[in-house]
């Protein structure tokens, strides 16, 4: 039996629920997930692979207007996955009416001449009625290859989503070992869920205005654990009097929560040190986009 093999995007305006999606799919966490906008910022490949196929997803920055430089390499991040992939996945939510970003988007859409599945997410937070017109919406606008709904959350009709990318699948190449999900390196992942845990405790008063950067991560011998040193970035003094908290008390729980999250990932013991560092204005300079790891060569 040959084996099949292809790459699929996922696109939708900010927290449509992408990366709960692509979470979901590959059975663990390799996307951080928060009800803050714009929480993804890189291109994150879930690389879903059996016996007889391999999908590549590629979770992509939620597209919207950006303000800042930062904003500008998180939607190019975003549109530049059209040139790689075989079929996308134009993600909305059934609770929010169609609007301007979903019209962009479906006109790079048309244009790229890809196929595209309409993917209709939380459907569980609408009633039968609400989502089938909303779907006759989305009809008149464009053609899809087909329309799926479904709730990632509760994984409502996830299977079938896969069942009908695995159908369209051409015989192709296992790009990817079988026992790797992700392309992006442990250091990146570990960041990632240090930042989760800062947009999660600190709510509204810490805005995307937050970078992790992993300044070591090895085993200490005499221990046997993992030793991460990171330092979380902020632009204002202010933010980081929040995210250190009353003696300390937030940035102790922010790295508690983090390690729990790494140790599951790294399945082992992990000793995490966190420090807070101000770097003004760094989403607007293109040297601390790219020393925190948001640079064009991405695409």
């Amino acid at each position: 039996m040959s084996f099949k093999s292809g790459f699929v995007a996922i696109l939708g305006r900010p927290n449509v629920g992408k990366s709960t999606f692509l979470n979901h799919v590959m059975g663990q966490k390799i996307a951080i997930m928060s009800d803050k906008v714009q929480t993804t910022r890189n291109k994150i490949m879930g690389i879903y692979t059996t016996d007889q196929e391999q999908i590549v997803f590629i979770d992509t920055p939620g597209i919207h207007k950006p303000k800042t430089a930062l904003g500008d390499f998180m939607v190019e991040s975003a549109y530049s996955t059209l040139r790689e992939v075989d079929t996308v996945l134009f993600m909305i939510s059934a609770d929010e009416a169609r609007g301007k970003g979903d019209d962009m988007i479906m006109e790079r859409l048309k244009a790229a001449k890809v196929p595209v599945i309409l993917v209709v997410n939380k459907i569980d937070k609408v009633h039968p009625d609400q989502l089938l017109s909303q779907i006759d919406d989305y009809r008149k606008q464009m053609d899809f290859k087909e329309v799926v709904p479904i709730s990632a959350l509760q994984g409502n009709n996830v299977s079938h989503l896969v069942d009908i990318l695995s159908e369209n699948l051409e015989e192709g190449f296992q790009y990817f070992p079988a026992d790797q999900i992700t392309d992006h390196p442990e250091r990146f992942l570990v960041s990632e869920m240090i930042r989760e845990k800062v947009l999660l405790l600190t709510r509204e008063e810490i805005p995307h205005s937050v970078a992790v950067v992993i300044d070591s991560m090895k085993r200490d011998e005499e221990t046997d654990k993992i030793h991460i040193r990171a330092t979380i970035m902020v632009e204002r003094d202010s933010q980081k009097g929040i995210i250190i908290g009353k003696g300390g008390s937030m940035l102790k729980k922010i790295g508690s929560m983090a390690r729990r999250d790494i140790e599951l990932m790294l399945g082992d013991k992990v000793f995490l040190e966190t420090w807070v560092k101000v770097k003004k204005n760094w989403r607007d300079k293109k040297l601390d986009l790219a020393d925190f790891g948001y640079n064009k060569k991405e695409y």
